[in-house]
């Protein structure tokens, strides 16, 4: 199994993206159409073709930043998006980006990760998020590969995973999932904690 950066550039190059819905998922464009802060800074990471920041920026919200491994998902959105700013599509890695969020938005990235780096997610979330930030997102519910992404996932594992550094005020299945997605995900809002 390569997740390597040439191995994600691959998958893009060759229309290998069975994760991608082609459109902004259902549950997360109703979350961002209640959001009223445009000046929020929001971060996507594993953004891919990135539907979501698209949809965010369109509806205004122009602190919106997406980073990838793979240069042709970033080149995409270049092309569907001309004016996204240049410097908010960050070609590198999730666990080396420096910064701070108001929002972080998880869509298809966690499932991504080996699961052996998930603590490590979590942990680079919450340094990543200013006071109050939140992580708000879909969590697949469902055993999937062990071998090869997407790595599926449980309630039981995140209840564990996730309160060390984040108040949870949502993780329920998600009712509006979209196609074969249905009833395999969990909808989730999370806030940092306060440090102690």
């Amino acid at each position: 199994m390569d997740l390597s950066e040439q191995a994600w550039d691959h998958r893009y190059l060759n229309d290998e993206t069975a994760w991608d819905l082609g459109q902004i998922s259902p549950a997360l464009k109703k979350y961002f159409d209640q959001l009223t802060t445009k000046g929020l800074k929001i971060l996507i990471p594993g953004g891919g073709n990135s539907y979501e920041a698209e949809y965010l920026f369109k509806k205004g919200f122009t602190n919106v930043y997406v980073v990838d491994l793979s240069k042709t998902a970033i080149e995409n959105i270049k092309k569907r998006v001309p004016d996204f700013p240049n410097s908010q599509l960050i070609i590198g890695n999730f666990f080396d980006l420096k910064g701070s969020f108001d929002l972080i938005i998880e869509q298809t990235f966690f499932c991504a990760i080996h699961p052996s780096l998930r603590a490590q997610y979590a942990v680079k979330i919450d340094e990543l998020l200013l006071p109050k930030g939140k992580l708000v997102g879909l969590l697949f519910n469902v055993p999937l590969h062990k071998d090869r992404p997407p790595f599926g996932g449980n309630k039981k594992e995140y209840e564990k995973l996730f309160p060390q550094h984040f108040n949870i005020k949502k993780m329920v299945g998600c009712y509006n999932s979209f196609g074969n997605r249905k009833g395999r995900e969990l909808f989730i809002n999370f806030t940092k904690k306060d440090p102690v």
